[in-house]
């Protein structure tokens, strides 16, 4: 009886999830500073006409902007999740831990010596900008004695992204450039066109698929190493593989949104609480919690004060900085 009871229990809860995926994106479609109707925006994305002011609205700023959410959101919560597995650290996060301020910086160096660069240039920037931070944290974390505890790689990622964040103002005020970098990492989808979507999805979406090819090897080491390596897990070559598919996902969102902390830290919490550790289910419940998460933030921080737009970031610290500080009173524990 309780065997039947527990697929019938994980079939639902995947089915909230999914479901709380497609009210989210619905709703952000919905609401703004221009609300529409259910029907009119059924008539407006299947081509069946409508009001020309709010196709316009819907089809090429809106449509464009949610579907960056999604994928920015899969992004970072399958990042954070990947890195609290590896480091076996509930603290983790591509934001805490310098892949985000490496990202920023390098954006800073670039917009300074090559102010007419494209988007994909922008993106190759950020992705060498999230891997120089990543070391370096880890670089740091890993020089006294006893190796990366979770405590340690906290700190260490505090004083890299507080070293790459002034290194950043630092170079957009020397270069004039401030104006740029501000737009590019408020962390917010303000602009997000057709264009840029397809330029980071592909690389969201193989991202993930690799990882979710990976996702038992990355259970077995989240649990212990040494019974990884009894297994025949061939353990540096999955991590090497795994963080550099973190690089990637963080590289694709910064260059989209720039900052944006805590939901990789968030979110993998609130998956592994309802579906338990296993990462064959942690990493694509994380993409799909993300996503709605991220759709949410955009959506309160256009609608909240509409016309004018609160900056998601400010949203994403109002939700993330109470949560974090509950992880640091329960206790850093190996997960």
């Amino acid at each position: 009886m309780s065997s039947t009871r527990k697929p019938n229990r994980f079939a639902f809860k995947i089915g909230i999830s999914l479901t709380t995926l497609v009210a989210m994106f619905g709703l952000a479609m919905l609401l703004g500073a221009k609300d529409v109707s259910l029907h009119e925006l059924w008539q407006i994305l299947t081509y069946q006409g409508g009001d020309d002011d709010k196709i316009a609205t819907l089809q090429e700023i809106r449509y464009p902007r949610e579907v960056a959410a999604v994928l920015v959101g899969a992004a970072l919560a399958v990042a954070g999740a990947i890195m609290q597995g590896l480091t076996r650290n509930p603290l983790a996060d591509p934001g805490l831990l310098g892949l985000t301020a490496g990202a920023n910086a390098s954006l800073a160096l670039a917009f300074a010596v090559l102010p007419a660069m494209n988007y994909v240039g922008i993106m190759v920037v950020c992705f060498v900008g999230a891997a120089l931070g990543m070391f370096l944290v880890i670089g740091i974390g890993s020089l006294k004695k006893g190796g990366l505890s979770p405590y340690r790689i906290v700190l260490a990622g505090s004083a890299v992204s507080a070293f790459l964040y002034a290194a950043s103002d630092g170079i957009s005020l020397l270069s004039k450039t401030s104006k740029n970098v501000t737009m590019w990492t408020s962390g917010g989808l303000i602009g997000t066109t057709w264009a840029q979507v397809q330029a980071i999805s592909p690389i969201v979406v193989a991202a993930i698929v690799v990882v979710m090819a990976m996702s038992k090897s990355l259970t077995i080491l989240s649990l212990n190493e040494e019974s990884a390596v009894g297994l025949g897990i061939r353990t540096a070559y999955v991590k090497t593989i795994l963080y550099i598919m973190i690089i990637l996902l963080t590289g694709a969102a910064v260059a989209l949104v720039g900052k944006m902390a805590f939901i990789g830290m968030m979110i993998p919490h609130i998956v592994r609480a309802m579906f338990g550790t296993d990462y064959r289910v942690v990493i694509p419940m994380s993409a799909i919690w993300g996503a709605a998460f991220m759709l949410m933030a955009d959506t309160l921080g256009r609608t909240i004060h509409a016309p004018f737009e609160t900056p998601v970031v400010a949203i994403m610290a109002i939700l993330g900085l109470p949560f974090f500080l509950f992880v640091v009173r329960k206790g850093v524990k190996a997960l």
